[in-house]
């Protein structure tokens, strides 16, 4: 699957990941592969995605919105 992740002033990342974490308004969830569309409200927390290789990165984030639909994950983040 594809995530994205913008913030205001530039692209952080883009590219093909096995899966994410992101910190929602009612808890943390993880997006994998076929997830169902969704979209959600982020809050401070820390977004967390393994590549396509499993390494895993993390991304402060302090809030934003995230939008899964067809195997994309767009992140807006603040």
């Amino acid at each position: 699957m594809t995530l994205e992740i913008i913030s205001a002033e530039q692209i952080l990342f883009q590219g093909e990941v096995n899966a994410v974490t992101l910190p929602g308004e009612m808890g943390s969830f993880t997006v994998l592969q076929n997830h169902a569309s969704l979209i959600s409200v982020l809050v401070p927390g820390k977004l967390r995605y393994l590549d396509a290789e499993d390494s895993e990165h993390t991304v402060d984030v302090k809030g934003g919105l995230a939008d899964v639909d067809n195997n994309v994950v767009s992140v807006c983040i603040y």
